[in-house]
């Protein structure tokens, strides 16, 4: 749903020091502090709980003809939505176990896998489609007719074919291993293919203040495990294909959250909404002195959001127009996030946690391909 909340970013630089006492205009350069309706500073909470409303607001480097960046008047009673986002560094990889292998020897077997992301759909329509088949082996169990398929077997034969370079002389054709890791799991008939997504790699960034380098993007993917040649395989309508396998998708790829790289990318977005003039953000750096950038890089922030209406319900009154409400955001330094939180909180009540779950199964005796050890692990 698209948000049109007239927003303020604050970045609280690392090392911050929320300010007790004094108003707006005794902050320093980029300290950040809270406030009651009569611009007193609040490090505690009690102040702003018993205020009919209070301010957010930042020192400015650039003071001229501004004081320093302020919200709009928060209060409890008109708050719609109070959540938080906790940052993590590190995305999680989708992961997704083929196992049930119900194979006849000698049948050809074919797993396609169609990934996703926004590398991979600038180059592939409907995703990065590419299939191996391999023909099942039968089990040496010396039955005659042969009934079994040799199912370790089969996951190292597809293991071989997905590590195989992409066909072609280009060395730039994408390969399986480009994107995926595999790994087969147990020595048995109840062995299971692993397939894991990788890391994707990051964008360049342009030396331009006023681009947009950061983007949002993760990789996920679908496993179609079928009896025959490849085909299309696709998801409309693969039921109606002879599935000899079941995959499940045991965790899901999420986004990396808070980390500098986006706080700094939100500083640009929002930035027009924050200055005191000469909004527009130039290309050079030097003919806009009002921009400022209170991110370090390399540190991971919690950010915190609140969304609310006008104070004065009065402004709503009159004029055609749509009612438009507003919404802060505060990135914090991790180190620095519980105490900005606890004071909120003090305020507006418990914060909702909106952070994304990482969605993850249970995974038994692993064998790492190409290696034949194996080894027993339960996590919980």
């Amino acid at each position: 749903m698209a948000d049109f909340s007239l927003t303020t970013l604050f970045v609280v630089p690392v090392g911050n020091t929320l300010p007790s006492s004094g108003s707006t205009q005794n902050l320093t350069a980029g300290q950040f502090g809270i406030f009651t309706n009569t611009y007193a500073a609040d490090n505690v909470g009690t102040a702003i709980a018993a205020a009919p409303y209070f301010y957010l607001a930042q020192g400015r480097t650039n003071t001229y003809l501004q004081g320093s960046k302020r919200s709009d008047k928060i209060s409890s009673a008109n708050v719609s939505a109070w959540y938080k986002v906790t940052g993590s560094p590190v995305a999680a990889n989708q992961v997704t176990d083929v196992t049930n292998f119900t194979v006849t020897p000698g049948t050809d077997v074919t797993i396609t896998l169609r990934a996703f992301s926004s590398y991979l759909s600038t180059l592939y329509f409907n995703g990065f489609t590419r299939s191996v088949t391999v023909k099942g082996e039968c089990l040496a169990c010396g039955g005659d007719p042969c009934a079994d398929v040799d199912v370790p077997a089969l996951i190292d034969a597809f293991i071989l074919k997905f590590l195989e370079q992409a066909p072609g002389n280009n060395p730039d054709n994408i390969t399986f291993s480009d994107f995926y890791q595999f790994q087969r799991i147990g020595n048995n008939q109840n062995a299971i293919l692993r397939i894991s997504g990788k890391p994707l790699t990051k964008y360049g960034q342009p030396c331009d203040v006023a681009a947009f380098p950061w983007e949002y993007d993760r990789m996920w993917f679908r496993t179609f495990v079928y009896a025959g040649p490849a085909t299309t395989a696709d998801f409309i309508v693969a039921d109606s294909c002879n599935m000899v396998a079941d995959a499940y998708v045991t965790q899901r790829s999420t986004y990396v959250a808070g980390t500098s790289a986006e706080i700094q990318q939100l500083e640009k977005n929002y930035y027009s909404y924050q200055a005191g003039y000469l909004k527009h953000l130039y290309r050079m750096v030097g003919y806009n002195e009002n921009f400022e950038s209170w991110v370090t890089d390399g540190t991971t922030y919690d950010t915190y959001y609140i969304r609310f209406n006008e104070y004065d319900k009065s402004a709503y009154k009159w004029g055609d127009f749509i009612i438009e409400d507003s919404m802060v955001i505060i990135a914090a330094p991790q180190a620095l996030a519980e105490d900005i939180e606890d004071i909120l909180v003090t305020a507006l009540g418990a914060v909702t946690d909106e952070s994304a779950p990482i969605t993850s199964t249970t995974s038994t005796t692993t064998t790492i391909w190409p290696s034949t050890s194996t080894t027993t692990t339960l996590i919980p």
